[in-house]
């Protein structure tokens, strides 16, 4: 899929044979470390959630060029730590990342639901504030985050609005 500057995109992956990408705390936290490095100064985050064997982010991509060159460089630099540190070698994930165009305004709100509902799902935990990989909590926290807060809750008609539809 071409990447378009301004536009939002749901990206997405999982692991070879749906293996596990993510070991331990460790490699969750490295691995949003070497998204915030590479990627996030090229796009907006609106929502992520690292699964076990997968992940979600839910982005508006700023400047193209920089955000194809770094999310490229985040996998490799992701891969190269996983396969030495777990004395591994090959891939790791199923493939490239997938990436699905989100036009329309009105599914913004629903993808990120889905995202973060993705424990609740796998019956990882009972609540979405319990998962500690997803950026659930940094909307409910009044701490500084990554992600773009003050857009996202625009979407949901503020933070009442946001707990309200998250709610299964």
């Amino acid at each position: 899929m071409k990447i378009e500057e301004g536009c939002c995109y749901h990206i997405y992956n999982r692991g070879n044979n749906k293996g596990k990408i993510f070991f331990d705390d460790r490699n969750y936290h490295f691995f949003l470390m070497q998204f915030k490095k590479y990627v996030s100064p090229y796009a907006d985050i609106f929502a992520y959630c690292l699964m076990p064997n997968h992940f979600h982010f839910f982005i508006r991509v700023n400047d193209k060029l920089n955000f194809e060159k770094g999310i490229k460089n985040m996998f490799i630099s992701y891969v190269k730590a996983i396969n030495l540190s777990y004395n591994r070698v090959g891939g790791l994930f199923q493939g490239r990342y997938k990436v699905k165009k989100v036009e329309s305004e009105s599914y913004h709100s629903r993808i990120i639901t889905y995202i973060h509902q993705n424990p609740l799902a796998s019956k990882l935990v009972e609540r979405m504030e319990d998962y500690k990989y997803s950026s659930f909590c940094a909307y409910l926290s009044t701490e500084p985050t990554a992600v773009n807060k003050s857009e996202v809750l625009e979407w949901f008609g503020g933070l009442e609005g946001f707990i309200a539809d998250h709610k299964i």
